[in-house]
């Protein structure tokens, strides 16, 4: 296997590796790391201020270029790929850069890999000019079914050439809450936080209008009601690595700071990726309230990875993780007024279906959505390219 020959090219957006990046450089990071055994790798990043332009971590080569506008940034990407010469560049999440690097580099497949509907949209991009950027691509590898029928809806003529294969979690640092281990360490931070006489209910994520933490808020009055002792834990910001605030989290911050929610909402600044497995064991359920469509969501496979039933909108990729009635439940984006706090309250109200869930969230994240089973599907791919 050692005659392949790939380089990832992230999106320029933030520094690789870093605690403080979006999920497209972390799965970059963790499904290198267990491809590099098999596969001649690079990584080119943007550059930053603390990392080297070129190293080698755990045998995976990091080229960092200057960012100061994406045109900069894929043109320093180019003059490394030069030096470079792989068989198969890996574009993430980035169409223009796809067209852009076949171009300059003809004699290499150039794979688009996409993370979400974001960057295949207006007011990023334009479907004629999408059109061109997809048909410049030798491969496009989706994270799901979902994504995959909108990228064949935007253009029918990609569909022979885009494969699924689904995002992962490390087991090994996402413990199960029902082992010993996991067990041990929830009840630790529970101690810690004071908290061992509360329902904990979490979102985990941006805090952005398209992420429906406001209607999580709305629907914990009646969640209150019927379980006095919930507690709400709202993980995240704004922006990722960053306290900053806007108004979108200012209000949401009044809103639970009014009387019905006093005491049962509690936000919790930005934590890093490296850190945030302790915070999905306190749970007692995940809630995704997005209202938008999703490609994928991996704080899914992470609450489940950690034996917390889950919650989401039964919108985009997310239903192919989350089994309805198996591993969680679902509601439909246009019902989650009316949905949510049932939902919630069902899993709270009733503990043996809960941890049932839970341990049924374990097995199928172990089956499916671990990185190393995303690694071996890379492996496959790459094999018949």
């Amino acid at each position: 296997m050692k005659e392949h020959d790939v380089v990832f090219v992230t999106p320029g957006s933030f520094v690789i590796p870093s605690g403080n990046s979006s999920s497209v450089e972390l799965v970059v990071e963790q499904v290198v790391h267990r491809l590099r055994r098999h596969v001649r790798l690079a990584v080119i990043g943007r550059r930053g201020r603390t990392l080297r332009r070129t190293d080698i971590r755990e045998g995976v080569r990091y080229e960092r270029v200057p960012a100061a506008s994406p045109r900069r940034y894929v043109e320093g990407v180019s003059r490394k790929l030069r030096k470079l010469r792989p068989k198969v560049i890996q574009v993430e999440n980035r169409p223009r850069f796809a067209r852009f690097l076949k171009r300059r580099h003809p004699g290499a497949q150039v794979w688009l890999s996409l993370h979400s509907v974001s960057f295949v949209s207006k007011p990023h991009i334009r479907r004629p000019e999408l059109r061109r950027c997809l048909a410049a691509a030798d491969r496009i590898v989706v994270n799901s079914h979902y994504l995959k029928n909108e990228m064949v809806r935007r253009d029918p003529r990609v569909q022979a050439k885009i494969i699924v294969n689904h995002l992962g979690v490390d087991p090994d640092r996402f413990i199960s809450r029902w082992s010993p281990e996991g067990a041990a360490k929830r009840e630790a931070l529970l101690h810690r936080l004071d908290l061992q006489d509360r329902k904990i209910i979490l979102y985990v994520g941006r805090l952005i209008p398209t992420k429906g933490v406001h209607h999580l808020l709305a629907a914990m009055p009646e969640i209150v009601g019927k379980v006095p002792e919930a507690l709400l834990l709202v993980v995240g910001g704004a922006f990722y690595g960053s306290r900053r605030l806007t108004p979108y989290v200012r209000r949401l911050q009044r809103t639970s700071a009014s009387a019905p929610l006093r005491n049962h909402v509690h936000f919790v600044p930005y934590v890093s990726h490296g850190e945030v497995d302790d915070w999905f064991r306190l749970a007692d359920v995940l809630v995704v309230p997005s209202a938008r469509r999703e490609a994928f969501g991996l704080v899914n496979v992470e609450a489940m990875a950690a034996g917390v039933p889950v919650v989401a909108t039964r919108a985009g990729g997310m239903s192919e993780i989350v089994e309805e009635g198996v591993t969680g439940l679902t509601v439909e984006p246009e019902a989650l007024e009316s949905g949510l706090a049932p939902a919630i309250i069902s899993l709270l109200q009733n503990e043996d279906e809960a941890r049932c869930m839970g341990k049924r969230s374990v097995e199928r994240v172990q089956r499916l959505f671990t990185w190393e089973r995303m690694a071996e599907r890379w492996l496959t791919f790459y094999d018949g390219r």
